[in-house]
């Protein structure tokens, strides 16, 4: 075949059969082509696309790690928050029971208080009544005297004589208010 090749280029130029020498130059020429990119440039292509995965892969570890941290850090905070609530509730219940506390202790002591001004004012009211009775008996006894004397036309100078006329004027009037207060 090849012969015939030959045979047919030297009878007259086939276009469609090639040149050998052409045909030879470029086969050598695209074997030192195909040594030269499979010996540099695939090494440095290979090189480059490592590079990127290993920083793609680098990029994913990073951001794993990144969102695990992040995680971590909501984990903790929502602890906090609950533990932070917690405590909230816990003062302000103590706050609660501590305010009842004061306002029964402040009810307590307003009370005594109260009773003791109470008490005090009863106090007070009866030795002022009793003062009152005392100062009341005095000047009835006085008015009785000088209205007895008017009546009786002699003098009750003596003092013996009109504290019995007084005493037993003011136990007739006592005797007659108990029984009208009795009649009520």
């Amino acid at each position: 075949m090849l012969n015939a090749a030959i045979m047919a280029a030297e009878e007259g130029s086939n276009p469609l059969i090639p040149n050998l020498w052409e045909l030879l130059v470029t086969v050598v020429g695209f074997a030192v082509l195909l040594f030269i990119v499979f010996k540099y440039v695939m090494p440095a292509f290979e090189k480059t696309f490592a590079e990127r995965t290993e920083a793609i892969e680098g990029g994913i570890a990073k951001a794993e790690a990144a969102q695990a941290e992040a995680n971590a850090a909501l984990d903790e905070y929502k602890q906090q928050l609950v533990d932070a609530r917690t405590e909230a509730n816990r003062i302000r219940e103590e706050a609660r029971a501590e305010g009842a506390q004061i306002l029964a202790d402040l009810k307590e002591k307003a009370a005594a208080e109260s009773a003791r001004i109470t008490e005090q004012a009863h106090v007070q009211i009866e030795a002022e009544r009793q003062a009152a009775v005392v100062s009341l008996r005095a000047e009835v006894g006085t008015l009785a005297t000088d209205l007895a004397s008017r009546i009786v036309g002699e003098s009750l100078a003596d003092d013996a004589r009109s504290s019995r006329v007084i005493d037993r004027f003011l136990a007739d009037l006592e005797t007659s208010s108990q029984s009208a207060g009795a009649a009520k």
